[in-house]
């Protein structure tokens, strides 16, 4: 019972590779009987060979282990490939802590609620890492009320 030359005969038909090509083990004498392509391309329209679906990979896994990073799970130091500042940059998290920085001096200057000179210290005290966050620099302008008052 060699059926060869049928599957690789239908693994062309219908563009796949010989592992796809499903033979229905029903019908195996209908196939053994078919020795041309033309037999072969009946017995697809029949039904009696099918091109099985290709296996996919599935990417459950994948999502999950997502949200659990998403959520602080799965990084621990076990988990861990490179150095501290090879997983956040230097640069980055002084560009992430600087920018919110700027971004509020401008508002406050824009908004005329510090003068020019004012902007001026706070930015070079910015620019020199006085303030971790924009929380400590807020405090440090209330502190030394640096805020215009009468607005």
């Amino acid at each position: 019972m060699n059926l060869k030359a049928q599957k690789r005969m239908a693994s062309e038909i219908l563009k796949c590779g010989e592992n796809r090509v499903f033979l229905d083990p029903f019908l195996i004498e209908d196939i053994k009987m078919a020795i041309t392509r033309e037999d072969i391309r009946n017995l697809i329209k029949e039904g009696v060979i099918q091109k099985k679906y290709k296996k996919g990979i599935s990417k459950y896994r994948k999502n999950v282990r997502h949200m659990r990073k998403k959520k602080g799970r799965a990084r621990g130091l076990g988990k861990r490939k490179g150095k501290k500042y090879a997983r956040t940059p230097k640069k980055k998290a002084w560009i992430r802590r600087i920018r919110p920085l700027r971004r509020e001096l401008k508002k406050l200057r824009d908004r005329k609620l510090i003068t020019t000179a004012v902007y001026r210290k706070l930015y070079k005290n910015a620019k020199g890492g006085m303030f971790n966050s924009l929380a400590q620099m807020n405090k440090y302008i209330k502190e030394k009320e640096l805020i215009k008052r009468g607005r």
